[in-house]
């Protein structure tokens, strides 16, 4: 039975919740040109290269998962540039013929729960975020990277403190619990969560608005007219970044049979590891329990430690692991997600295969993330962007770093992606500065545009009502 929140956890956060209030209050008449100048400082504060490379190291040390690579510190920098080009205060948009313009308002306290997988780049981002806004952020981070958290945040107060600006903007807690997590959530004015389904669920059941986020299944479709050796290059980029812990990362490759071979060999030169029937049984067995659940110790560990977990070895020059795979389904463990340095590659003949094999893998799981195509046929993306669940494609590009933003595409940079209803979330976007302030809509008067019932009513209009 799960324990409830003590007295000592209750106060804490509401203590922390009214230290926030404060400084909110502190800051209510910053205009747009301060704001953005807390937001470069604390960015500067904490996504400093020595500084990240740091606290990449300190995470590593204390979760044993991901890499010591700071591979995702430019999406500190997108998250940033974006902040930097829009507005957060006053009017920010006018549209004159519909007699409309919008303010936007700070959305007040959140409430960010940190992913055990990115300690460091979660509270850096939705710092910028709250801070461009006007915002307070409290963040619970997941117990086997508190202390990384902690430190990240402290960085970041410290840089607060530094431009005269109360600390208590940013918060977090130095010892996580569920019930005071919980309970957090319940008295902030919204959540982020970015984490685990059950993060997620608790998020939506707190009685407040929240944003989620759901898992993933990343499917990448190979179609004839692609590019072999850059699409080889990008699943290698994608699947060993950060040890493959983001759900963006690679998880199954749907390739077309006139170029399979082709193309598993050049993944092979890229670093990938073609496992054998027996090793695929192997990888199995410590990648998943009896009851198909995924087994934690495999999570963003190297293909090295994998293979040694299961015991075979992996020659030095390997970095991801390579299972074929037949069959799509709940009961079939490898058309899931993985969240490591392992793939799946399935074989198809004919696009219309590959869409109902799409569909397939995201019945198994992953509705609402995304998916990717390596294709020159617009007409392949076209159909594919119809009928894949999924709220975002990446054409051409590695998944694991275009969905979240890239410096060479137009997403929204972020560290939270939407899922829509598919994965139970509000959104399908990625989660970034709009969604964290409120608008107020001013209306005024226009010329009367009201066409006639026989305009709206079309071929229906006067017709006989025989029913």
């Amino acid at each position: 039975m799960a324990r409830l929140i003590t007295e000592e956890e209750k106060k804490l956060a509401d203590d922390m919740l009214e230290r926030a209030r404060v400084a909110i209050k502190a800051i209510e008449h910053y205009d747009q040109e301060t704001v953005d100048r807390l937001c470069r400082a604390i960015a500067w504060a904490a996504a400093n290269e020595e500084t990240t490379i740091r606290l990449t190291n300190m995470s590593v040390d204390e979760s044993d998962m991901g890499t010591r690579v700071p591979t995702k510190r430019f999406h500190i920098l997108g998250i940033l540039r974006d902040a930097l080009r829009q507005k957060s205060m006053g009017v920010i948009e006018e549209d004159p013929e519909k007699g409309l313009t919008k303010y936007a308002k700070p959305v007040g306290v959140i409430a960010s729960l940190i992913p055990v997988t990115n300690p460091v780049n979660t509270p850096i981002g939705l710092a910028i975020f709250a801070v461009k806004c006007k915002d307070a952020v409290i963040f619970s981070p997941h117990p086997r990277s508190k202390k990384t958290a902690f430190e990240t945040v402290r960085i970041l107060r410290a840089a607060l403190k530094k431009q005269g600006v109360p600390e208590d903007l940013l918060q977090c807690i130095e010892t996580p619990s569920i019930p005071l997590t919980n309970y957090l959530m319940s008295i902030c004015d919204l959540t982020n969560a970015t984490g685990g389904a059950a993060m997620v669920k608790a998020a939506y059941s707190s009685g407040k608005p929240a944003f989620g986020v759901g898992p993933g299944n990343a499917t990448m479709v190979i179609d004839e007219t692609a590019d072999i050796g850059e699409a080889a290059i990008n699943t290698r980029i994608s699947k060993t970044n950060n040890n493959g812990a983001g759900c963006s990362s690679d998880g199954n490759l749907l390739i077309e049979a006139s170029i399979y071979d082709q193309f598993l060999e050049q993944l092979q030169k890229e670093g990938g590891y073609l496992a054998s029937e027996e090793e695929k049984k192997l990888i199995q067995a410590v990648w998943w329990d009896a009851d198909g659940n995924r087994i934690f110790e495999t999570v963003a560990k190297s293909a090295q430690v994998v293979a040694e977990m299961a015991g075979f070895e992996l020659p030095p020059d390997k970095t991801f692991l390579i299972v074929e795979e037949n069959n799509i389904g709940k009961e079939h463990l490898f058309s899931s997600e993985k969240l490591g340095t392992m793939l799946a590659i399935f074989k198809y003949s004919g696009f219309e295969q590959a869409l109902d094999m799409v569909k397939a893998l995201y019945e198994v799981g992953g509705k609402g993330h995304s998916c990717g195509i390596y294709s020159f046929d617009d007409d392949h993306i076209h159909r594919l962007a119809l009928v894949a669940p999924v709220s975002r494609i990446m054409v051409r590009q590695a998944q694991s770093i275009g969905n979240a933003g890239s410096f060479n595409n137009g997403m929204p940079m972020t560290g939270s992606l939407g899922c829509g209803i598919w994965g139970g979330n509000i959104t399908n976007e990625n989660v970034a500065l709009k969604h964290y302030y409120q608008t107020t809509w001013v209306s005024r008067p226009i010329p009367e545009d009201k066409p006639s019932e026989q305009d709206l009513f079309g071929e229906f209009y006067d017709s006989e009502i025989d029913f």
